[in-house]
């Protein structure tokens, strides 16, 4: 009974592709190709991510992610959180692993946030993109929006979670 509540997930997952391969098996062969081609790109992906996050904990000190982006900082800390979400490109679900190494290192939460809304929402190679497609006045328009949004939305989120339990990182 441990073993089906630790994997009632998978367990469902598969109970769904067997009924799918019953009822609609074109269907069920199609989900089943997208799920082994997102597993491979994760494959591909998440190893290099877990050995950068490696070597930003051991190179870069908890005193300069603090002075960068931790409580004290204000607009610095969130305009320094904003650009760092903006330059990378890739899945939002590589930035997950890095926010949490960031907050084990003292960065704030309002900075973790805004770091996640700029990487999901904002980023240069999509801004342009957009002005291209859009025009410079909408993309500007929806910069700056975007912007306060996930400001505002960094605050709010700082009030509404305390976060404790960290593992401390010395």
């Amino acid at each position: 009974m441990i073993i089906i509540k630790k994997f009632k997930a998978p367990l469902i997952l598969a109970l769904i592709y067997l009924g799918l391969a019953i009822w609609l098996p074109f269907t069920a062969q199609r989900s089943a190709a997208v799920a082994v081609n997102y597993i491979g790109e994760m494959a591909l992906i998440i190893p290099p991510v877990f050995i950068l996050m490696g070597l930003l904990q051991v190179w870069i000190p908890k005193e300069k992610i603090t002075a960068l982006i931790g409580k004290d900082t204000g607009l610095k800390g969130m305009l320094i959180s904003f650009f760092m979400g903006t330059i990378p490109t890739g899945p939002l679900y590589l930035a997950f692993p890095l926010a949490g190494s960031l907050l084990q290192k003292g960065a704030r939460t309002s900075n973790i946030v805004i770091f996640l809304g700029a990487w999901a929402a904002i980023k240069v190679p999509q801004l342009i993109a957009e002005t291209q497609f859009l025009g410079p006045s909408y993309t500007a328009l929806r910069f700056v929006l975007t912007l306060f949004a996930v400001i505002v939305i960094g605050r709010i989120m700082e009030k509404l979670i305390i976060i404790k339990d960290l593992p401390k990182i010395e």
